[in-house]
This record gives structure tokens, C-alpha cells and sequence, in this order.
């Protein structure tokens, strides 16, 4: 019996795996956004964000432009009534800290007179005349007062204290000589602005010190000019 040709069978699909084939543009996309992530988190992309001080400097100006906003609608007038309060409020801050500042205070206490040399009222009179001469009235003042108070610590008027200043000067021999009270403050204040720049001196200026050296010396302290004009023994 003759035997049928064989037929050859197709060869079987590969099975499934249970594994879903995605579309090759699916596949695609996948790619390319994993391609884009690796790119963006390399280095020269994370120099390009914003640093923390950037981002706190960027909030502080929308705060403070938000509150610009508040303020300037919240006022009658707008920026119109605004912007001059603003402008005054900063020449007060300004005036404020001029007045506050330590050299401020200090020429309000009033400048150191004695240095403490072992020069005589005469020394320092002939030292303020040379300077006078040459023109250095700033010198000449300091000098001048200087005299003033050696000569008031030699007549005991006030007793020897370093580091008087002028303005302590004044306020101490007033009280044994209340007639100079104006002339001496006079002189603290000519002696104080001079010292600490706050005006030129000028020849009318050390006038003002040369005038009360002169009066300082012919002043008697009030007690004993009360003592000698009571009549002693009681004499009639």
C-alpha cells in the first residue's frame, strides 16, 4: 500500500508569556521621557535653579510690594499723601541718629580742659597769645581756658581735678562766682565747639576766653566779697 505524502505542518507561534507586547510608539515615549529626566538632573540644569537666598530675597519683595499696595490704598490719597510721610519720617530717623550718636553725646558733656602738664596760668596764657598770633585761634582758645582753670585752682576757687571739662568747669566755679555765670558758660561753649570742630574759630572767639581770663582774675568769690563788707567788731 502505497504510503500519502507527509504534509509539513506550520511551525507553532512562540507562546505567550503573559507579558502585553507595548506598541513600538508607546515604547518610544518611554524612552525619550527617561532620556529627558537623566539630561535635566545633570549638574549644569541644577545650576540654573534658584538658591535659597534668591528664593527668600524673591518673597521678601513680593511682601514688601504686597504691603506697598495695602498701605498705599488703605491711606487717603494713595502714594500722593504717602510718599511726603515717608520722606519725614526718614529725616526724624535721620536727625535722630546725629543727635544720639556718641560724639554728639560727649560734646554735650563737654571737652577735657587740663591735660595735666605741669605748666603755670602764665604758660598757658603766653602759649594762647603765640597761637593767637599765628593765626591758630582753635589752639589759642584751648590754651586760654586752660589758664582760666589753673588760675581758678591756684586761688582755690575749685579744687585740682583731672579730667574737668569745660562745661563742669563753668558749672563749678559759678557757684563760688555767680556774677561770671554767663562769661563762663560762654567760654565752655566757645571752648567745646571749637574742640570738637563744630565751627571755626575766630579771633572774636578766643576774645570770648581772653575776656573772661581777665575777669576771672579780678573776681573775688562771693562769700568773701559778703565777709569784707560787714564791718568787723562790730563797729557802728
Amino acid at each position: 500500500m502505497a504510503q500519502r505524502p507527509r504534509r509539513e505542518r506550520p511551525p507553532r507561534r512562540a507562546r505567550l508569556t503573559g507579558v502585553p507586547l507595548l506598541p513600538a510608539a508607546v515604547v518610544e515615549r518611554e524612552e525619550g521621557r527617561r532620556a529627558a529626566r537623566e539630561e535635566l538632573s545633570e549638574r549644569i540644569y541644577g545650576q540654573a535653579e534658584p538658591s535659597l537666598l534668591e528664593l527668600i530675597r524673591q518673597r521678601l519683595q513680593e511682601w514688601f510690594d504686597e504691603l506697598l499696595d495695602v498701605v498705599g490704598s488703605a491711606v487717603p490719597g494713595g502714594w500722593w499723601t504717602l510718599a511726603p510721610l515717608l520722606v519725614v519720617l526718614a529725616l526724624v530717623l535721620v536727625a535722630l541718629v546725629v543727635y544720639l550718636r556718641p560724639a554728639r553725646r560727649a560734646r554735650r558733656r563737654g571737652a577735657a580742659v587740663d591735660t595735666g602738664s605741669p605748666m603755670t596760668a602764665a604758660d598757658h596764657r603766653a602759649a594762647a597769645e603765640g597761637h593767637a598770633e599765628q593765626g591758630d585761634y582753635a589752639a589759642a582758645i584751648r590754651e586760654r581756658l586752660r589758664a582760666v582753670s589753673r588760675e581758678l585752682e591756684d586761688s582755690a576757687v575749685i579744687t585740682p581735678r583731672p579730667g574737668r571739662t569745660a562745661t563742669e568747669l563753668a558749672a563749678e566755679t559759678a557757684e563760688v562766682l555767680p556774677q561770671l555765670r554767663e562769661q563762663l558758660y560762654a567760654g565752655a561753649d566757645t571752648f567745646n565747639d571749637s574742640a570738637y570742630g563744630q565751627r571755626i574759630a575766630t579771633a572774636e572767639d578766643y576774645r570770648v576766653l581772653a575776656d573772661l581770663d581777665e575777669r576771672v582774675g579780678r573776681a573775688r568769690p562771693a562769700d568773701a566779697a559778703a565777709a569784707s563788707a560787714v564791718p568787723s567788731g562790730g563797729a557802728l
